[in-house]
């Protein structure tokens, strides 16, 4: 007998294999994807829409207003699943695929899992050219659906319904490797997706997944060993990839018997909480002085899930020219950045064969050098956030939202002045709570990673809230997801905390010897008269509740009636982009300043710049 089969369009065939796809997470059976997010139009609503509809119980289909958004709302819902599961994005031919170019470049820096499954122009160029097709004069088979290529780690295009059978599952092999984590992208023709094929129906048999623990070289372990019991200062810099690989208490485990002082990258900010007596504070740019100070003195550094971003070294300024690195990380090519002895390998194993092998607790008087610088970082902090007589800031209102939300509430964060300020005052109240987007720092990613993060919480915890801190700025760049939020009835908190522009930009614009420009709404040339943006009015007619605050003090009262509100609330503050920023805790970043200027504070601000350079380390 021959094998069975099943005659299908090749959409039929991807939405049926997806939906029986499934994973399980402590002990729980769940759909590997978790649905979708999808803008029909004529490149795919006419027959991977077709298959959709029969699926919508299995795969929900969340209706987006932006195709940017919409990848940033799968971002948001992959990391809230800790990487274990994702959902989908549709996007039309054209220009409805081209935006989620910058979607995808998020979910690649990141490392986040994402699929997407984009219309394509005809394959067999009968009707060619068509509309919104980019037609290239030298290459008929290059298009827009190209330009995914550097920003995926998979790309495909179904030029025949046969070639799922391949191209889906090594796109799921993708979104759920370790090391290899990042966005899949698959082009399909308009005319493809409605041809059929006669399936094996053994392909859409129900599969469970399981996401792989690498078990490291034991010479790896040995050599690290070796480095690591010679420390006289030792720090673990505890990166975003030890939660997606669940291994915060490891990490805990680890530090407590070893008794090694942990600081935090921005992905890692919420890998111990923060009155673990051995949480040193966020380390880099945007971290602590507390972090920072013992980096500067550490000989030996474990780093632990990061891929050593510029933030978190500093621009490799942060460190002893002479300090030893142990890079622990699932994907070699992280593992071996800088001269780092690697180890590559999942962060739980890891952890754990590093530790029983390891006879070492680091000197007492180093532990108690990290304690103290700590406590006054604390002190700081304390008084960052407090209102007195200060003009409103940042930090007030992250020190009103820190005081009284839920200790399980997720917080969120991306481009601008935001993420500083929460990296540095945010004091975490529970584990994997924060998600503070700094790997591509997207403005826009504010609302709509929220809205993909409680889509994601309410599949696990669905009594929490997920609070988002948004600038002015970012929300007029992208803010469409709070009626996508209401629609669905996904309720979010967002803050706008408005300072009249990108006030961020202009601090580093002035802090380099510039002159205000075009940054501030009213340091803008071509805008005769500035004024400001009624984002009650404007959030009230996406359906949310929203009002507007005058103080930290309202701000306490406003973010009580929202956490008890049971639909999405817009809180307004006015923020001072002069007064107000977290001061102390940055380290040097590399910045391009012109070498040559007339301005001479331009002149004198980039030879400033320039003489923290002598402490940039140089690696590979």
């Amino acid at each position: 007998m021959g094998q069975e089969t099943i005659k299908l369009t090749t959409a039929q065939a991807i939405v049926k294999w997806l939906s029986n796809q499934f994973i399980n997470i402590d002990g729980k059976e769940f759909h590997l994807c978790g649905g979708g997010f999808g803008i029909f139009g004529h490149g795919n609503v006419t027959c991977l829409g077709e298959a959709l509809y029969d699926e919508q119980d299995t795969l929900p289909l969340y209706r987006g207003q932006n195709e940017q958004s919409m990848g940033f709302a799968a971002a948001g819902y992959a990391k809230q699943w800790l990487r274990q599961r994702f959902m989908f994005c549709t996007a039309s031919a054209g220009p409805g695929t081209a935006n989620l170019l910058t979607a995808a470049g998020l979910a690649h820096a990141n490392r986040l899992p994402m699929l997407m499954l984009c219309g394509d122009t005809f394959l067999t160029r009968l009707p060619d050219p068509v509309l919104q097709q980019m037609e290239n004069f030298s290459d008929p088979t290059y298009g827009v659906n190209d330009a995914f290529k550097p920003v995926c780690r998979y790309w495909d295009r179904i030029t025949h319904p046969a070639q799922v059978i391949q191209s889906l599952p090594n796109a799921i092999a993708t979104l759920l490797d370790p090391a290899d984590c990042g966005p899949a992208f698959i082009g399909l023709p308009q005319d493809v997706q409605g041809w059929t094929y006669e399936y094996p129906t053994i392909f859409f048999e129900k599969k469970i997944h399981r996401i792989r623990r690498q078990t490291p070289d034991i010479n790896e372990i040995q050599d690290a060993v070796n480095i690591l019991s010679a420390a006289k200062r030792p720090i673990i810099i505890a990166g975003g990839g030890i939660q997606y690989s669940r291994a915060t208490d490891q990490l805990k485990t680890f530090a407590e018997k070893h008794q090694i002082p942990v600081v935090e990258t921005i992905a890692g900010r919420a890998n111990l909480k923060d009155d673990h007596n051995l949480n040193i504070g966020p380390i880099g740019v945007t971290g602590s002085d507390s972090a920072n100070n013992i980096a500067e003195k550490a000989d030996v550094i474990l780093a632990v899930g990061t891929r050593l971003q510029d933030f978190t070294t500093g621009s490799w300024t942060a460190f002893s020219l002479d300090a030893k690195f142990i890079s622990l990380n699932a994907g070699r090519h992280d593992a071996g950045k800088h001269m780092s002895l690697p180890i590559v390998g999942d962060a739980k194993i890891s952890l754990n064969l590093l530790s029983d092998n390891l006879e070492y607790a680091a000197p007492k008087n180093w532990v108690e050098l990290a304690l103290k610088e700590r406590t006054k970082w604390k002190q700081y902090v304390a008084e960052n956030v407090s209102a007195g007589n200060k003009p409103n800031s940042y930090a007030q209102a992250i020190g009103v939202v820190n005081d009284n939300c839920d200790k399980r509430d997720r917080i969120v964060a991306a481009a601008g002045g935001l993420p500083a300020e929460v990296t540095a005052n945010w004091k975490t109240l529970d584990i994997s709570t924060v998600d503070v987007e700094f790997g591509f720092s997207c403005m826009g990613y504010e609302i709509s990673g929220a809205w993909g993060a409680k889509i994601a919480q309410d599949e696990r915890e669905p009594t929490n809230d997920v609070i988002t801190f948004c600038g002015d700025g970012s929300y007029l760049m992208l803010n469409s997801d709070i009626y996508s939020s209401v629609l669905s009835k996904k309720k979010i908190i967002v803050l706008v905390l408005d300072n009249g522009g990108f006030a961020v930009i202009n601090k580093l614009q002035n802090n380099t010897g510039n002159e205000s420009f075009n940054n501030l709404i009213k340091d803008c040339p071509t805008i005769p008269e500035a004024f400001g943006v009624d984002f009650v009015a404007h959030a009230t007619s996406m359906g949310a509740t929203a009002e507007k605050v005058a103080n930290a003090n309202e701000l306490k009262e406003a973010f009580k009636r929202a956490k008890a509100s049971d639909k999405t609330y817009v809180i307004v503050m006015d923020v001072d982009p002069y007064e107000g920023w977290t001061t102390e805790g940055h380290a040097w970043w590399e910045v391009g300043t012109p070498h040559v200027t007339t301005n001479p504070k331009v002149h004198d601000a980039h030879k400033d710049w320039e003489s923290s350079r002598v402490k940039q380390r140089r690696g590979v």
